[in-house]
């Protein structure tokens, strides 16, 4: 009798979706990078347990208190929707 493996992390798993579709290897740490900054600002809820007030409140966080420029909240809300889709 086999057993099954483990589940696949979530970081993991959005790799192997991001290599699918064949986006750069930048494009790939620039995502998980930013999903993984998402998921550590609310405190490691999983993204299953968050909708878009957190969205918004990340995005938020980074335009008041960080001080980011446009094209990086931009890029920041790409690799949210990239998660959630």
């Amino acid at each position: 009798m086999q057993t099954e493996p483990p589940p696949r992390k979530l970081l993991d798993r959005v790799r192997d979706r991001i290599r699918v579709k064949h986006y750069s290897y930048r494009t790939e740490e620039t995502y998980v990078q930013w999903i993984r900054r998402f998921i550590l600002f609310h405190n490691k809820r999983h993204p299953n347990e968050m909708g878009g007030d957190e969205v918004n409140g990340f995005l938020t966080h980074l335009a008041v208190n960080e001080n980011v420029a446009a094209s990086t909240q931009n890029q920041a809300l790409s690799a949210i929707l990239f998660l959630y889709r």
